[in-house]
């Protein structure tokens, strides 16, 4: 019968697959969160206290979500010195959409051109925040596959998330991330310990496909992702448990096995009060916690609440977010540059927050550790999983690649320009007027755009979009790099200047490949 075959009839798996490489995009430009506060006439802290947010990136009307993913893919491959027939799977994970039909992915295949590679199999995949996660898990899944055929499996989310003039739009931001899959990676998945959760609900969502703006409950998104988080927790918990008591171990889980953890960020506060949360979880679900010494300390008066009725209980947040203060600073607050500084990404969110961990950490600091990883998009769908970082952290390892290729991000940040509240709201304004037009030239400059970024120069009549790249360095040719969507035209590619990682193999190991073959 189909699928009635032993495991072990199928070959070995692939040896700790996961993430061997990964890039970021964020725009060249921010707003000032202090400063947006005045324009908009609220009280001095409601955004950078109340929120956690300092600054926001925005595109203007010369990006958008294909130029964004260009822009990610490429950079990864050119610091990567990664050739495009080595990668064998490509998915999006997305909830900007500028076409009903057409894929990004399919725009991006316009980088593989030259290499004459068009066996790449994926799509894109959405669902509000939780679209990438749920690319990379179709990535895994397929290196872990019987259809894997040696090569990279390569993983793109990237979102623009803009809001409609009021109380939400300090929660916008945009960026990609990009992220190489394969075996024998420095951030391995755990197998076998993914917590999910689906529900319907509207809490958040985009019915009016004429506008890139959301409907937002903002309350019943909190309550559903706060929600969503202890049901994940739970599943995560009982899965580690059954794995651990096979072991003939009766330990129990809790925040401490993780070495850090990463959420899903609409805005740095929540994702604070959700770590809290998992204390409370910790502390309902012990036998007999110790509420004299050690972390539980003062909290009995807790010790009877259900979960459930305890999502705006401001007595429960106040007293958990302080017990878990420490934890805190050491496990998650390192996660969160990316979101503080460029606000939220929606699916490369939670992926912006691992890479900020890894790019403030050193090799040696975070080696063989456990991080927890949740990710949350709104309708709602949510997975708490965990990935185990390698013990190798010796120079010219993968992890070491993998540390040393995020080391700039931070510099990163601080080479954007500020621009002014009015001024950002305008670009607010002029996306809102033509992001859905034909016929149209963007107005916003490209020389405010990073070096190597692509940017859509285009709208034609038919909606056809059509694409430049910014040359990499001042040195280069003024002529960009031109792209369209029609797939008859040639990319001419612009050679790198700038310095590149060192190389990561062209395929797998032949060993890896036939692992899953036979």
């Amino acid at each position: 019968m189909p699928g009635s075959a032993s495991i072990s009839c199928l070959g070995p798996w692939p040896k700790d697959v996961g993430i061997i490489a990964m890039e970021l995009y964020f725009p060249s430009q921010f707003v000032d969160q202090a400063e947006l506060e005045q324009f908009d006439g609220v009280p001095a802290g409601k955004y950078t206290v109340g929120l956690g947010q300092a600054r926001m990136g925005f595109c203007s009307d010369c990006e958008d979500i294909n130029s964004l993913c260009l822009t990610v893919v490429q950079r990864l491959m050119e610091r990567n010195s990664l050739s495009y027939d080595s990668v064998g799977r490509l998915e999006v994970g997305t909830e900007t959409i500028i076409d009903k039909s057409k894929s990004v992915k399919t725009v991006i295949m316009q980088l593989f051109e030259d290499s004459g590679n068009t066996d790449v199999e994926g799509i894109d995949t959405t669902n509000a925040c939780y679209g990438g996660t749920a690319a990379l898990f179709n990535a895994v899944n397929w290196v872990e596959s019987s259809s894997w055929d040696g090569r990279y499996a390569l993983v793109v989310a990237g979102d623009i998330a803009v809001y409609a003039t009021g109380s939400a739009r300090p929660t916008g931001g945009a960026g990609a991330v990009a992220m190489l899959v394969g075996p024998n990676a420095p951030l391995a998945f755990e197998r076998g310990l993914r917590g999910t959760h689906m529900q319907h609900a509207y809490d958040f969502y985009k019915p009016d496909l004429m506008s890139e703006y959301p409907v937002v409950d903002g309350k019943l998104s909190i309550e559903c992702y706060l929600s969503a988080l202890d049901r994940c927790y739970s599943v995560f918990r009982n899965k580690i448990h059954a794995q651990w008591q096979r072991e003939s171990s009766e330990k129990r889980f809790s925040l401490e096995d993780f070495g850090f953890l990463v959420f899903h960020s609409p805005y740095c506060k929540l994702v604070q009060k959700s770590l809290a949360r998992l204390m409370l979880n910790d502390f309902l679900s012990h036998p007999n916690p110790d509420t004299e010494t050690g972390p539980f300390t003062g909290l009995e008066a807790f010790r009877d609440v259900r979960p459930e009725d305890t999502y705006f209980d401001r007595d429960v947040e106040k007293a958990f977010m302080k017990a878990s203060a420490d934890l805190f600073e050491r496990k998650t607050k390192p996660s969160l540059l990316i979101s503080n500084q460029n606000g939220n990404m929606y699916t490369p969110s939670v992926y912006g927050c691992l890479a900020s961990l890894i790019a403030q950490r050193t090799a040696s600091q975070i080696a063989g550790q456990r991080i927890g990883v949740f990710s949350y998009g709104s309708g709602f769908a949510a997975t708490l999983y965990s990935l185990r970082v390698t013990q190798d952290h010796t120079p010219g390892s993968s992890l070491d690649k993998l540390v040393s290729s995020l080391s700039d991000l931070k510099l990163r940040l601080d080479s954007r320009s500020k621009v002014s509240p009015a001024v950002f709201s305008e670009n607010m304004k002029l996306r809102e007027e033509t992001h859905h037009l034909a016929s149209y030239i963007p107005r916003g400059s490209v020389d405010d755009l990073f070096p190597g970024t692509w940017y859509l120069t285009r709208v034609d009549e038919k909606h056809r979009r059509e694409y430049a790249r910014r040359p990499l360095d001042h040195d280069l040719p003024t002529e960009p790099e031109l792209i369209h969507t029609n797939s008859g035209t040639k990319t001419e590619h612009i050679p790198s200047p700038a310095k590149k990682m060192p190389r990561i193999p062209a395929t797998m190991p032949s060993s890896e490949a036939a692992a899953v073959s036979n």
